[in-house]
Parts: C-alpha cells; sequence; structure tokens
C-alpha cells in the first residue's frame, strides 16, 4: 500500500519572528467572516438544540436539572457553538494550514493534503470519543451512585462536559500531523521524537489532566491512551517519510 503524497516543505531563511507576522497577518484576512459565519451558525443550531440535547442526552438515563435561571439558556447557546465549530472545522483548518504556506513555504498541493488529513484525524477523534470513550466514561463516573448518592446532574456541567469532551478529543487526534509537519519543516526529526518518549509520556499526562472535564484518572486515562498511541503512531508513519524525501 503506498501512502499518499505530500510535497516536500521547502523552508527559507525567515526569522521565526517574521513567520509569525506572516501567519498572524494571513489569518487576520478571514477572522472577521470566520467570526461572523460562527454567529449565524450559533443562531441558527441554536434553533435546532433541543433536537441536539435528545441525541446527547441518551447517554443518560435520567433527566438533567438546572440551577440557575439562565443555565438552560447558556447551555443551548453553548451546544449550538460547539456543533457551529464541529461543521465549519474544514473551513478553520483550511485557514490554518493557508496561513502557515507563506512563513513555511508550503506548496498547494502540501496544504490541500494537510488539510485533507487534518479533517479525517480531527473528525475521527471526535466520533471516537463520542461513541466509544464518552459512553464509557459516564457509565463509569455514574456507577458511583448508591443509595447514599443520588445524582442530580446540571444541564450546563453536563453540555460542558460533553463538548469539551469531544472537541478536545478531535484535537488531540491531530498530534500525527504536527509531526509530520516539524519534521518537513525541519523543526524536530523522527530520532529525537522516540528518543525523548518519556518527556512525551510526562506532556500527555499533563495534556490529559487539563482536557479532561474531571479530573478522575479513567477519563485522563481514555484521552491519555490514545495519544500515546497516536504518538508511536507518529514515528512510524515518519520512519517511511524520512525514508522518502519529499513523500508521505
Amino acid at each position: 500500500m503506498t501512502t499518499p503524497a505530500i510535497d516536500t516543505v521547502t523552508t527559507s531563511d525567515i526569522p521565526p519572528m517574521k513567520r509569525l507576522a506572516l501567519f498572524i497577518l494571513e489569518i487576520r484576512k478571514t477572522i472577521l467572516v470566520l467570526g461572523l459565519a460562527i454567529a449565524a451558525g450559533t443562531i441558527g443550531f441554536y434553533f435546532l438544540s433541543p433536537q441536539l440535547f435528545h441525541i446527547i442526552q441518551g447517554h443518560l438515563d435520567q433527566k438533567l436539572a438546572f440551577f440557575t435561571v439562565a443555565e438552560p439558556f447558556l447551555a443551548h447557546v453553548k451546544l449550538a457553538l460547539c456543533i457551529t465549530l464541529f461543521v465549519l472545522m474544514p473551513w478553520i483548518i483550511f485557514i490554518f494550514w493557508r496561513a502557515l504556506s507563506k512563513p513555511f513555504s508550503l506548496s498547494q498541493k502540501a496544504v490541500i493534503n494537510f488539510v485533507f488529513f487534518t479533517c479525517c484525524l480531527f473528525y475521527t477523534g471526535s466520533l471516537f470519543c463520542y461513541f466509544v470513550t464518552l459512553p464509557f466514561g459516564v457509565k463509569f463516573l455514574l456507577g458511583f451512585e448508591s443509595q447514599e448518592l443520588q445524582s442530580v446532574i446540571s444541564v450546563g456541567k453536563f453540555v460542558s462536559f460533553v463538548t469539551i469532551f469531544v472537541l478536545a478529543f478531535g484535537l488531540i487526534f491531530e498530534l500525527p500531523i504536527f509531526m509530520v509537519f516539524s519534521s518537513k519543516v525541519g523543526i524536530i526529526n523522527r530520532q529525537s521524537f522516540a528518543q525523548n518518549r518519556r518527556y512525551a509520556l510526562l506532556f500527555i499526562s499533563i495534556v490529559a489532566a487539563l482536557l479532561t472535564p474531571t479530573p478522575d484518572i479513567i477519563n485522563m486515562l481514555l484521552m491519555g491512551g490514545p495519544l500515546y498511541l497516536l504518538y508511536e503512531a507518529g514515528i512510524f508513519i515518519l520512519s517511511f517519510i524520512e525514508k522518502k524525501p519529499g513523500k508521505c
């Protein structure tokens, strides 16, 4: 099986600060339009939020509660915003890679390939979380319920738990893309990634602790485990890429 080709990234002697300035300049060109699109999408999906709530509440066998007057409204807005970001993610990813194309001299073909694989990994991570990790995590956490401990789950907290978890999983699944990009532009190569596994494991543990909505060890493992496997997958992919310069 042949791996999809990604053009070699040819880097010039652009100073780091100038690269950052070029990146920010490219982002500024579309940030207003993107902001308006996110706002419009949030308003549109707000009217569908009751149906969306019914879907995500399928992970629970009980009704949700609210403890402030504004909590249900804010929960609906938060859910609508999350769905908007999920739908617009290909556009957001395209803007990101297009902004990187100038400071790092990415070819158009390289940008297209990076956008494609970034989108694939984001949606794979998000769907893996929603259908595999999230049900297990919810079931485990509610397993502490007993005659002495009855669960009363806040609608705002539950929406935050689901949305943060799903989006975070989508983002951490981008790790192999980051590793490939770092290798192609000469920031860090496969050998360095392989030699620094213990530091990577420490960093992954910290990231999992920061991104998981709850501080329990189970949810940290549910996020940290796949993240470390992705790190090893990135090293494996780089072993083929670095043998064939200019291809991925």
